[in-house]
């Protein structure tokens, strides 16, 4: 199901969009022209009517966002996680140590050499998903890789790989 984002443009103040959930709750962001972010409650028996309003900073605003989309994706493959047998989703970070660190993503070969996918890198606040082969690894990174058990373990056991030359 698709949610409706309602833009109201907010004269000499910038612009609003609002979400109304499935409860029934409206809130929205409204985004002022020097580049101030507001997070809005609205009261749920006057829609007009705020109850709620968050001052975010730049940060704060990338952190939410972050959080929440991390989140619903995490969610989406763990009910995939559901629908397919065997199938199992997990987080694996790669340590200081790791040979991978500072390479590509397509050097681990590890859709070749375990039939686990890596599907998402968490890095810092960062989601990326669906990194590309050309990805370059850092130390710290938590990979997000959809496989069985047994590839789950051999991603793991390669990105701890150690660096012979290091």
């Amino acid at each position: 199901m698709r949610v409706r984002v309602e833009q109201t443009a907010l004269p000499g103040i910038g612009v609003r969009h609002d979400v109304v959930t499935a409860s029934g709750r409206r809130l929205g962001v409204v985004t002022h022209r020097n580049g101030r972010r507001d997070l809005v409650l609205y009261d749920p028996d006057d829609p007009d009517s705020c109850t709620a309003d968050i001052p975010l900073t730049d940060d704060e605003a990338e952190a939410l966002a972050d959080i929440l989309g991390a989140s619903l994706m995490l969610g989406q493959l763990s009910g995939l996680r559901q629908q397919a047998a065997g199938l199992l989703t997990e987080q694996i970070a790669i340590p200081a140590g790791s040979r991978y660190v500072g390479r590509r993503l397509g050097d681990t070969q590890t859709r070749t050499r375990t039939g686990a996918s890596i599907v998402a890198v968490l890095r810092e606040r960062e989601v990326i998903a669906s990194p590309d082969p050309t990805f370059r690894f850092e130390a710290g990174d938590v990979v997000v890789v959809v496989g069985t058990r047994q590839g789950l373990d051999g991603v793991t056991a390669i990105l701890a790989e150690t660096d012979p030359d290091g």
